[in-house]
C-alpha cells in the first residue's frame, strides 16, 4: 500500500501535534512526533516548538541518519529515539512521544503498569512496560526505547513520558490516548480500595486473539500461539486477581465511608432514622 503523500503526511502531522495537546498529552514544548515520508526520509517536528501551535514550517526533513535535508531549524533532540524505533522495525510508519500526566505518575510513584487488567488494552497492546532512567535526549535512551520496540508498540520511560509507535500518526496516536486512559482507570481503581487483574488464562487468550487479528511488533506476532503468548511473567502469575494484597498492583487502601458490619442492628437503626425523619418534618410544618 502506497504511503500518502508529503502533503498529507505534514497535515497529519500537524493534527496530531495538536491533539496531543488539546488531549493534555503534552506541555509547552513537551514531546515530538515524526513520521516515514519514504524508505530513506523521515518528518519531524522541529526542536523547542509548541506542539499544540505547530505550523507547516515548524516541520522538519531529515534521512535516517538523522542529518536535515531540508526545512526551518533544527529537527527535535530527541530524534536518535525516534530512529532507533525506526531501525529496528520496518513496519513503524510513525512515532510520537509525549508526557501523558497519569502514565508519568505511575512512573514517580514506583507502580508498574505492565500488568494485565483491561481486556481491550491485553487485546491492542498486551502490557506497558516502564524502562528504566536515562537521561532524556542521549543515545542510551534512544537505544533503550529502541530495543524495548522489537517486543512493544507502546512504552514509559521512568519519569520522563511515553513512546509510541504504529502504521500511522493516528494508530501511534491512539495507543498513546490508550495508556493514558489505562493509567486513570488504574489510578482509581487502587483508590476506590484495589485494582483486580485479569485471570491469566483469560489474559493469555486475549493477547493471542489480538496479535493475530490486530497484528503487533512481528517478534510478538510470532509467539501468539505460545503458552503465554508476549505477555510478562507478572501476567501470568495473577498476583491481585480478585484479591488485592500487598504485593499485588492493587494494594488495600483505607476507604472513607463507614461500612455497616452488623447487620442484626439494622432494622432498629432503620426504624428510628424513619422516627428522627418524621419529627422533623412536623417541627419544619408546625
Amino acid at each position: 500500500m502506497p504511503r500518502p503523500s508529503e502533503r498529507q503526511l505534514r497535515d497529519e502531522l500537524i493534527k496530531f501535534s495538536h491533539l496531543t495537546y488539546e488531549r493534555h498529552l503534552l506541555v509547552a514544548m513537551d514531546g515530538n512526533l515524526s513520521v516515514r515520508l519514504s524508505d530513506d526520509l523521515i518528518l519531524c517536528t522541529q526542536a523547542g516548538c509548541h506542539k499544540g501551535l505547530l505550523t507547516d514550517d515548524q516541520i522538519v526533513v531529515i534521512d535516517m541518519s538523522g542529518t536535515k535535508v531540508r526545512g526551518k531549524g533544527e529537527p527535535t533532540s530527541e530524534m536518535a529515539m525516534h530512529l532507533a524505533c525506526y531501525r529496528r522495525r520496518d513496519d513503524i510508519e510513525a512515532v510520537v512521544h509525549a508526557h501523558p500526566p497519569t502514565c508519568i505518575a505511575f512512573t514517580v510513584a514506583g507502580v508498574s503498569m505492565a500488568r494485565c487488567v483491561l481486556p481491550e488494552v491485553v487485546l491492542t497492546l498486551g502490557s506497558i512496560p516502564t524502562l528504566q532512567y536515562e537521561t532524556t535526549g542521549t543515545h542510551s535512551l534512544a537505544d533503550l526505547v529502541g530495543g524495548a520496540m522489537e517486543m512493544n508498540d507502546g512504552v514509559m520511560m521512568d519519569r520522563h513520558g511515553a513512546v509510541c509507535v504504529g502504521s500511522s500518526l493516528l494508530d501511534a496516536f491512539c495507543k498513546l490516548e490508550t495508556m493514558e486512559h489505562t493509567a486513570k482507570i488504574m489510578r482509581d481503581a487502587r483508590g476506590l480500595g484495589g485494582l483486580q487483574e485479569l485471570p491469566a488464562d483469560e489474559a493469555v487468550k486475549l493477547r493471542s486473539m489480538g496479535l493475530k487479528r490486530y497484528g503487533g511488533p512481528p517478534d510478538a506476532v510470532a509467539m501468539a500461539d505460545e503458552p503465554g503468548a508476549d505477555l510478562p511473567d507478572v501476567c501470568l502469575g495473577c498476583s491481585g486477581c480478585g484479591h488485592p494484597t500487598e504485593e499485588g498492583i492493587g494494594p488495600r487502601v483505607a476507604f472513607s465511608m463507614a461500612r455497616l458490619t452488623n447487620t442484626s442492628v439494622l432494622p432498629q437503626t432503620q426504624s428510628q432514622l424513619e422516627r428522627e425523619v418524621r419529627k422533623a418534618i412536623a417541627e419544619h410544618l408546625t
